[in-house]
């Protein structure tokens, strides 16, 4: 009898610590590893990887992400700058290929106004109705008359 009870505890806590194991289990992606002939190409790289963002995902850059477009983005500008390409180069790459997309900071361009100037006008359009309604807001706020305060007294007596 102890027996069954043992095991009826058993049961779902055994369950438990394996969900818990499964939910907890880290799923480890290979970590790029360049050799690079100096500091300066070192830091060069580490920069276009963080400045330029992955095709694929949402809203990561290439240093950040794991998809497989983002490794094979990241062994492309590594070898254009082994090769001796510039920033400029390779960022002109990029571009060519997929996009102002991949841009974290676009250049000013018609199709890039509204997101370059947009928030600048946001504002100083909420400054304009802010400023009307609190300059409204004073002009109804006018003293009571004699009478209208005869009738407020009265509503009040009531």
């Amino acid at each position: 009898m102890n027996m069954q009870i043992i095991q009826r505890l058993l049961t779902p806590i055994s369950s438990f610590f394996i969900a818990l194991f499964m939910a907890f289990s880290i799923n480890a992606a290979p970590v790029d590893t360049y050799e690079f002939p100096d500091p300066v190409t070192k830091k060069r790289f580490q920069q276009l990887v963080y400045e330029l963002r992955c095709p694929k995902c949402q809203n990561q850059n290439l240093a950040d992400s794991n998809s497989m477009i983002a490794v094979d983005l990241r062994k492309q500008v590594y070898d254009m700058l082994i090769d001796g390409r510039s920033d400029m180069e390779i960022v002109n790459f990029m571009v060519e290929r997929y996009g102002d997309y991949v841009l974290y900071r676009p250049k000013v361009s018609a199709a890039t106004y509204l997101l370059w100037f947009g928030p600048i006008g946001f504002i100083v359009i909420g400054g304009i109705v802010i400023a009307l309604f609190v300059r409204q807001s004073k002009e109804q706020s006018q003293p009571l008359s004699d009478e209208q305060k005869q009738q407020l007294n009265e509503i009040l007596k009531d």
